[in-house]
């Protein structure tokens, strides 16, 4: 399992690459990408916080409840802190398994969770204006299809 929190950018071929290159014995990887998005129209920056040490605490051990949920073989997670501009890229997953369904849906299970429970708080600066991103329901939902 490898996750790192960070501030510069990635390289998301080289990432991709690196990870399927270190696996064995798999029979599936899968990755997803976060961007930045503009939905309304003038966003001018997106400003994420952490907390080091426990945000990184956090994310590994979701990965590791991941592999024991799906008994995937690895997970990857980079996420980025602080100012980052519309269609940058803020995060990826990847997962590993032996098939592909649980490698598709270990990702999904990481994905919604860094969405909504992972320790990040995200403030989006527009031209006029500033404003810390509340939860939405719809990632709530996503998330609620995990538990039980």
């Amino acid at each position: 399992m490898d996750v790192r929190v960070q501030e510069a950018p990635f390289d998301l071929g080289a990432e991709a690459n690196a990870f399927a290159a270190r696996q064995s014995g798999m029979g599936a990887v899968v990755t997803f990408t976060g961007l930045v998005r503009d939905l309304g129209g003038g966003l001018r920056a997106m400003e994420i916080e952490h907390y080091p040490g426990m945000t990184e605490k956090a994310l590994t051990g979701i990965a590791e409840e991941a592999r024991a949920r799906w008994g995937i073989g690895d997970a990857l997670i980079v996420h980025r802190y602080g100012r980052l501009a519309p269609d940058e890229t803020i995060m990826m997953v990847a997962t590993a398994a032996r098939h592909r369904a649980c490698a598709f849906e270990a990702a999904e299970f990481l994905m919604d969770y860094l969405k909504s429970r992972a320790p990040f708080w995200k403030k989006e600066v527009t031209e006029t204006d500033a404003a810390w991103v509340a939860a939405r329901d719809e990632d709530e939902d996503a998330l609620e299809r995990w538990r039980g």
